[in-house]
């Protein structure tokens, strides 16, 4: 199994994780560095369709009270 094949399988962290490698790799020459440049679209493309796949976050339909202040300190007066 290529690593092409095994992206949808990888956990987003990973895919991450490659991606930078990718980057990083295809700025240099070298056999390796034309692999991870091939691969850099197919990492891109796998995480656009998880990105449509997952749904968007709903605002909260109640918005969170406000924070109540302390009151001030109700201290006795020291007597004299």
């Amino acid at each position: 199994m290529t690593l092409a094949e095994r992206l949808p399988s990888l956990a987003r962290e990973e895919l991450l994780a490659l991606r930078e490698n990718a980057r990083r790799l295809g700025s240099e020459a070298g056999t390796r560095q034309e692999e991870a440049a091939a691969l850099l679209p197919l990492i891109e493309a796998e995480l656009a369709q998880r990105a449509e796949r997952q749904p968007a976050k709903a605002a909260s339909p109640r918005a969170k009270p406000a924070a109540r202040a302390k009151p001030a300190s109700r201290a006795k007066p020291k007597a004299k």
